[in-house]
């Protein structure tokens, strides 16, 4: 087993509690960890036999663009799509963060951690 990480990944997108935070929008950044097998791909050197970054990065993406209230639903949504695209992953922690939130004081992010 292996643990593939993608970290720091930032996306403008429109979740929020308050009507304002899905029409204005808000900074995010997504961290995830994908325990995989790696081994295969560790002896081949072939991308067949790995789990695809730009694949994973491309579904966290679109998974962003779709608006919630909240980012534990978010969160969830993401984990539930990872885990139907890409059946090698085995566990899977993945960390939503909302940049500078709204919440009346100098904060610089509130994130979301869900493993499963």
């Amino acid at each position: 087993m292996g643990i593939i990480e993608i970290e720091g990944m930032h996306f403008y997108a429109y979740h929020g509690h308050f009507e304002a935070e899905r029409v204005v929008g808000n900074e995010f950044q997504v961290d995830v960890a994908l325990d995989t097998d790696c081994l295969k791909a560790a002896a081949s050197d072939d991308l067949e036999d790995a789990l695809n970054y730009q694949a994973v990065y491309d579904l966290i993406k679109r998974e962003m663009q779709v608006k919630s209230h909240l980012l534990e639903h978010v969160a969830g949504r993401i984990l539930d799509a990872l885990f139907n695209e890409f059946p090698s992953i085995q566990t899977a922690k993945i960390k939503v963060s909302k940049l500078n939130p709204p919440m009346g004081g100098q904060i610089e992010k509130a994130s979301v951690t869900l493993i499963r």
